[in-house]
């Protein structure tokens, strides 16, 4: 672990007022309370079974977000828990989150997940997709849900122009989306994108919440 690369990207985050995520999949109790001591309160996982664990192990004072994929029938286990859910990737997860929610008298903070990437391992929504979900009746009838912005994750390249080329893609479909959806909803405002190898570049293009795990606990 080293305190000097937190402070390092954080010093990086800061001109953009960006957001840091640690992600802490896999981490034990004694790296996530030492960089809790740091300062650092908003912490990323992937799976639900583990952010449920952490969040009994490690108490209510940390901010969750979900950032790995999520199945319909694990939204039950990480509501109310959880700040904002990052990888949602259709209208029918919305509306699962949605009830929910509901139940426990919460509205849930949600990205839509952008397929931005040429690997088949990504996820997420197609730009034609997301229209489709946006324009859908549905969605305007779940009052428990908060869209507040987009999520993707580039090519796993060292071509940093072809980075860039995806970040960019995304923080495009992200204007569009605002002006054409959103253009009254200050809340609509994040674009989480960047891990540790590119997040200066997802910066450059409007990144809001970067995704940071092994530069800050080594690999």
């Amino acid at each position: 672990m080293d305190i000097n690369n937190y402070r390092n990207v954080l010093d990086k985050l800061s001109p953009y007022k960006a957001k840091l995520i640690v992600v802490s999949k896999f981490r034990s109790f004694d790296e996530i309370e030492t960089v809790k001591s740091w300062g650092q309160n908003i912490f990323g996982e992937n799976r639900v079974q583990e952010l449920v664990l952490k969040n009994e192990l490690h108490g209510n004072d940390l901010e969750w977000h979900l950032i790995g994929s999520l199945q319909k029938n694990k939204v039950k286990s990480i509501i109310p828990i959880v700040k904002l859910i990052h990888s949602v990737d259709s209208l029918s997860l919305l509306q699962e989150i949605n009830k929910q929610a509901e139940k426990h008298n919460v509205v849930q903070e949600c990205l839509l997940q952008i397929k931005i990437a040429k690997e088949d391992t990504k996820q997420g929504l197609l730009p034609s997709e997301v229209n489709e979900l946006l324009s859908d009746e549905i969605l305007g009838q779940l009052n428990n849900i908060q869209i507040r912005g987009l999520m993707g994750m580039a090519t796993n390249t060292d071509e940093s122009h072809k980075i860039r080329s995806e970040f960019r893609q995304l923080r495009l479909l992200f204007e569009e989306i605002k002006q054409n959806y959103y253009s009254n909803d200050p809340l609509f405002s994040e674009i989480s994108a960047g891990m540790s190898d590119d997040f200066p570049i997802a910066l450059d293009e409007g990144s809001t919440f970067v995704r940071i795990g092994s530069l800050i606990f080594n690999p």
